[in-house]
């Protein structure tokens, strides 16, 4: 008999249809559902009332993030998840809603350009229509550029706190954090390991953001600001340099610069941590780090994401003698280059 499972259509309608789910969710985040539910449970006529909404649709749009995970309910009362309760209430240092923000605001819209940047292999975000490039929006308004730097917190966060226990932090003494954003990984590794110098070095207008951040973790007194553009001069020296979500935004010429500066910047023995959402070698399995890819096509002249291989080889083509990946947290891995 023949236990195999009947061929379906039910994935491939899931994934085509799943524009739908990330969209209520996007606008969950922008309303604030999650964060009015910070303070409690309510039931649908004081929430649909808090939130401004149109009464029309508000228990379908309501149950339709229970259906989709985010949201739980008891009778007609509502409540977050434990996962939207730590990362999508505005009011919490574990925030991840800035980065959906952003999507919301910028991203959504301008993945409908995807057919014709796989066509054409040019952004189709504000620069199509002859606007300033992703980072010149971004850094250009301080309200966009904040929103944006507290994203990349949550989305580092993973990340950096894996990394402060999977690195051998009590061998070096300092780190500078390249394109550190908010402080973020800059923050937590440093908060894990009271032995550690630590510098974020970014452009100038982040250091009072970065500060900030710095002085609420108690930190002011060995964490410190470098301003500085990296393509412009050369990188502040360490034991250790970490570029974080930052390779993937440039090409294949500007990678492999970062990665001379880095090597030009670190002593004998130095240590470069990249992490990135690494492909897998076999670019089978990582599909977060591959649609990421695609986002870097949307966003950028010539960004694109890579595998762990692709990485060690540029590292070694540098001048590290050696480099191995380690994965981290949800699909990041790092990559380490020892000088």
């Amino acid at each position: 008999m023949d236990d195999a499972r009947p061929i379906t259509p039910e994935a491939i309608m899931q994934l085509g249809w799943g524009f739908w789910g990330s969209k209520t969710l996007l606008s969950a985040v922008e309303l604030g559902v999650f964060t009015e539910l910070g303070n409690g449970p309510l039931g649908l006529e004081a929430l649909t009332s808090r939130l401004s909404l149109h009464p029309r649709s508000a228990r379908d749009f309501f149950d339709a993030l229970v259906a989709l995970g985010v949201l739980a309910r008891d009778g007609s009362v509502y409540a977050n998840t434990p996962e939207t309760a730590l990362f999508l209430d505005r009011n919490k240092p574990t925030y991840v809603g800035g980065i959906l923000e952003m999507a919301n605001k910028r991203l959504y819209r301008f993945w409908d350009g995807l057919t014709e940047a796989l066509r054409t292999g040019l952004p189709q975000n504000e620069a199509k229509d002859g606007g300033e490039d992703l980072f010149g929006v971004i850094y250009a308004d301080p309200v966009i550029l904040e929103s944006f730097l507290r994203g990349m917190t949550g989305v580092s966060l993973p990340a950096a706190q894996a990394m402060a226990a999977l690195f051998p932090w009590n061998e070096v003494k300092s780190l500078v954090d390249v394109g550190c954003a908010q402080g973020g990984a800059t923050a937590t590794i440093a908060l894990a390991h009271p032995h550690l110098a630590a510098t974020g070095f970014d452009l100038a207008v982040v250091q009072p953001v970065f500060d900030a951040y710095v002085k609420e973790k108690g930190l002011a007194d060995r964490v410190r600001f470098a301003a500085g553009d990296f393509f412009a001069g050369s990188l502040p020296s360490a034991d250790v340099i970490i570029m974080g979500h930052i390779l993937h935004d440039w090409n294949l010429a500007q990678k492999r610069e970062l990665l001379a500066k880095a090597y030009a910047a670190l002593p004998d023995g130095g240590r470069l941590i990249v992490y990135d959402a690494i492909i897998d070698d076999a670019r089978r399995q990582n599909a977060f780090g591959l649609l990421m890819s695609l986002n870097m096509l949307i966003e950028t002249n010539g960004g694109f994401d890579y595998t762990g291989a692709d990485c060690i080889g540029w590292m070694k083509e540098a001048g590290f003698r050696e480099a191995v990946v380690q994965p981290l947290a949800g699909p990041d891995s790092m990559v380490i280059g020892t000088k």
